[in-house]
C-alpha cells in the first residue's frame, strides 16, 4: 500500500487523485478484450482466428510502412480490432504479427490485451525514444529493464510504485542476445510519460539523477500489464532524438530503422525459441496485483 498522505496545517489530509480511488487490483474487469473481440467479429462477420505466437508493437508505424512498401507482409484479414490492422511478416525465427501506430500507454495496453486474447505468447514493443542519459550518438536501442511510471495506465493494473519491471525471466534470457547486431543495444531504465510536450528541464534533471537512459510513452504500462496478467512482454526504446533541440534530429537510419528493428526482433525470437526447446519458460515477476511491486534501482548497465 502507498504511504498515508501528509496532513495540511489544519490537520486535513489531501484527497487522493481519482486515478488512485476505487482500485481493487485482484478484481476482474467487467469489460474484457475477449468479449470486445467477440462482438467485433460478429459485426464484421469474421471467423475466430489466432495471431502469430510472437507479436510486435510498432508505435511509430515505420516498420509496418517499410514492410508494406517492400511487399514483405500481408494484412491479417481476421484481426478484429476496431482500431488497428495486423500485418504478418516472416523472419528467420518465424512469423511475427506487427501492429503499427498504437501510440501511448493506454492504446498500447489495449492492443496488448487483444493480442494475448487471440493467442499471442510473446509481445515485443519497439518505440521511438528521446535521449536522457547519453550512451552514444543516436540511433541506438535500449532494452528497457524498468520504466518510471509517469503515466496513468499502469495504476489500473498495479498499486503505486516508482517503476514497472521487465519480467525477470526474460531479462536473464536476453543477456548477450544482441551481439553482432547492426545497431548497438544497451540495457537500462526509461521514463514513460503521457505528455511528451511536458518534458521539462526539471523532469529531465530528475530522470538523469535516476540514471534513466530514455523517455518514451508505453513501457511502464506494458510492464504493469505483464506483471498483473502474467504475460511475457519485452520493451525496447529506439533512441533516435534529443527532443528536437538540434536540427537533423529523429533520424533512424535506412528504411527509417525498420531493418535494424526487425533484426532485433529476430534476435529475441531466436533466443526465446532456443530456451523453449530446452523446456524452460520465462519466470515472470513474483509480484501480484494485490502487493506493491519491488522498486529496482535503475542505474546504468
Amino acid at each position: 500500500m502507498s504511504r498515508p498522505r501528509a496532513a495540511d496545517r489544519n490537520g486535513r489530509r489531501p484527497e487522493l487523485p481519482a486515478i488512485l480511488k476505487a482500485k481493487r487490483y485482484r478484481e476482474a474487469s467487467v469489460f474484457s478484450a475477449a468479449n470486445l473481440l467477440r462482438e467485433a467479429r460478429r459485426q464484421k462477420s469474421l471467423p475466430e482466428g489466432r495471431v502469430p505466437r510472437v507479436c510486435l508493437l510498432d508505435p511509430d508505424g515505420d516498420i509496418v510502412r517499410a514492410l508494406v512498401a517492400e511487399g514483405r507482409s500481408r494484412r491479417d484479414p481476421n484481426w478484429a480490432c476496431y482500431h488497428t490492422d495486423l500485418h504478418v511478416v516472416a523472419l528467420e525465427g518465424g512469423s511475427v504479427g506487427v501492429v503499427g501506430c498504437a501510440v501511448g500507454a493506454s492504446f498500447a495496453v489495449l492492443v496488448a490485451e487483444e493480442l494475448f486474447a487471440c493467442g499471442c505468447e510473446l509481445l515485443i514493443s519497439i518505440t521511438s525514444a528521446g535521449q536522457i542519459v547519453e550512451r552514444a550518438d543516436p540511433p541506438y536501442f535500449v532494452l528497457i529493464e524498468n520504466a518510471l511510471r509517469d503515466e496513468g495506465t499502469s495504476y489500473h493494473y498495479l498499486p503505486p510504485s516508482q517503476f514497472s519491471l521487465m519480467p525477470s525471466g526474460l531479462d536473464r534470457r536476453l543477456r548477450d542476445a544482441f551481439n553482432g547486431l547492426p545497431e548497438p543495444v544497451y540495457r537500462g531504465a526509461s521514463w514513460t510519460t503521457d505528455a511528451p510536450f511536458r518534458e521539462t528541464e526539471t523532469a529531465i534533471k530528475r530522470c538523469r539523477e535516476l540514471g534513466i537512459l530514455a523517455v518514451e510513452m508505453e513501457a511502464a504500462a506494458l510492464y504493469a500489464f505483464a506483471s498483473a496478467k502474467r504475460k511475457p512482454v519485452v520493451c525496447f526504446a529506439h533512441v533516435t532524438n534529443r527532443m528536437a533541440r538540434i536540427e537533423g534530429d529523429f533520424e533512424k537510419g535506412a528504411a527509417n530503422g525498420a531493418h535494424d528493428a526487425l533484426a532485433l526482433v529476430d534476435a529475441v525470437m531466436r533466443r526465446c525459441d532456443a530456451a523453449r526447446r530446452r523446456g524452460s519458460r520465462p519466470r515472470l515477476n513474483p509480484e501480484s496485483p494485490g502487493h506493491l511491486p519491488a522498486t529496482r534501482p535503475p542505474g546504468l548497465k
